[in-house]
């Protein structure tokens, strides 16, 4: 069957550490495409950029990747940002003969338990969790809810990905970046240089739209 990729985020904004993992998890998958979701009311986050500069800064970023697409139906929906929700919609929109696989790194992983309705999201969806390569993930590390999850769904390999829909969790080694947004962010407001951490058709985005710059700057 297809399988497609989902990555959400605030991409507050978008770097080269988000676009090094879709593409090293696209590639170890075969995946047909990979959808990038930006959450319009991230319901952990307290304050990000609005969320149509966050979007156009993922087109931009992305522009030039005939694999990735920018998919925006958390901007169209009112209320906060819940990663289930869009679940739900995608899988009713692509039908069951699609594998989904929603990709995040192993910190977000560790923190699952926090999520809206995080126990239905297999109903829906393969979890592709991405780490560093001397990174391990065993179940004896992890804790209560969490560990049982992993025992019940873990697969050992890409392929156990594509023959059903949904319900497996993949560890996936990738390429270590050591990107923040919030480094970025923070280089923006004290005018240092976010060169090579991010596109730099998105560097021309924020600087004339001035995203990060300090209240009171002048230009």
């Amino acid at each position: 069957m297809r399988l497609i990729g989902l990555m959400g985020g605030t991409f507050d904004p978008i770097h080269f550490g988000h676009l090094r993992m879709a593409q090293e998890l696209a590639d170890a998958l075969s995946a047909d495409e990979v959808r990038f979701i930006p959450a319009a009311h991230p319901p952990l986050k307290a304050s990000v950029t609005a969320a149509n500069h966050r979007a156009e800064m993922v087109r931009l970023a992305i522009a030039d990747n005939p694999k990735f697409r920018l998919d925006t139906r958390e901007l169209e929906r009112d209320g906060l940002s819940y990663t289930i929700d869009s679940l739900i919609s995608l899988r009713k929109e692509l039908g069951e003969e699609v594998a989904l696989c929603l990709f995040m790194g192993s910190d977000a992983f560790l923190g699952l338990t926090s999520w809206q309705r995080w126990q239905s999201l297999l109903d829906y969806c393969h979890i592709v969790v991405a780490h560093r390569p001397n990174f391990s993930m065993k179940a004896e590390n992890l804790q209560g809810p969490l560990k049982e999850l992993w025992q019940q769904h873990a697969v050992s390999s890409c392929s156990e990905l594509a023959n059903k829909a949904a319900g497996g969790i993949l560890m996936q080694a990738i390429t270590a970046l050591d990107i923040s947004a919030t480094q970025i962010r923070t280089a923006f407001k004290q005018q240092g240089s976010s060169r090579y951490l991010l596109p730099q058709n998105v560097i021309d985005y924020i600087l004339m739209q001035r995203l990060y710059d300090t209240p009171g700057r002048k230009p």
